[in-house]
């Protein structure tokens, strides 16, 4: 129940991040290192190896929490991840986007440049952010960002949306694998916000 739970606050995570991106033009870099190298972790056998520990996943429990206990602050951000539960379900029948992704996600996950730490994860979100618009974007229903346009137009902030779109949609799909469903979320909140807490506790 808890990687379930895990899971889901990956969606929000990303979600939140999408939200302070597009609205701010900043983002917790923290949250968004740990969420691009979930999208890399292809060859994980725990969710531990897919998020690392529970500090690197705070900002996603906190806003999953917020919005189980009705938060409105959040809307934005809810509104995101339900998208992305919609679109995973659509990119749960593509079978052949699915091979094209893993194989080019490999690819990215194993060039290790001589970069500085953020020089690097910007040029993997750049490359990433190009196989979202080729795939993933292609998908209906489509994903609408809001914001201010002038973060919109920003080359970098956009990459950075695509990847933790990506990256969101990586963490529904485990969601899905784990048991998740939609009627979980809506028959289960209760259940779900003391898992939640749990997880925030520990």
């Amino acid at each position: 129940m808890n990687q379930r739970t895990l899971a889901l606050a990956g969606v929000f995570q990303a979600a939140e991040l999408v939200r302070q991106a597009a609205t701010h033009g900043t983002w917790s870099g923290y949250a968004a290192s740990t969420m691009l190298r979930s999208l890399l972790a292809l060859e994980s056998e725990s969710i531990k190896e897919v998020y690392g520990d529970l500090d690197h996943m705070k900002l996603g429990i906190e806003v999953l929490v917020s919005v189980l206990q009705g938060d409105k602050r959040y809307l934005d951000s809810l509104q995101y991840a339900i998208a992305l539960l919609k679109v995973e379900r659509r990119f749960r029948k593509e079978k052949a986007m699915q091979s094209t992704i893993g194989d080019e996600l490999g690819r990215i996950a194993m060039q290790q440049g001589e970069e500085e730490s953020h020089a690097q994860q910007d040029r993997q979100a750049a490359e990433i952010a190009e196989l979202y618009s080729r795939t993933i974007s292609q998908l209906t229903p489509r994903i609408i960002v809001h914001g201010h346009p002038q973060y919109l137009q920003a080359e970098r902030t956009v990459s950075w949306i695509r990847t933790l779109l990506f990256a969101g949609l990586r963490s529904a799909y485990l969601w899905e694998q784990l048991g998740g469903n939609r009627w979980r979320l809506m028959f289960g909140r209760r259940q779900m916000l003391a898992e939640a807490e749990q997880l925030l506790s520990g």
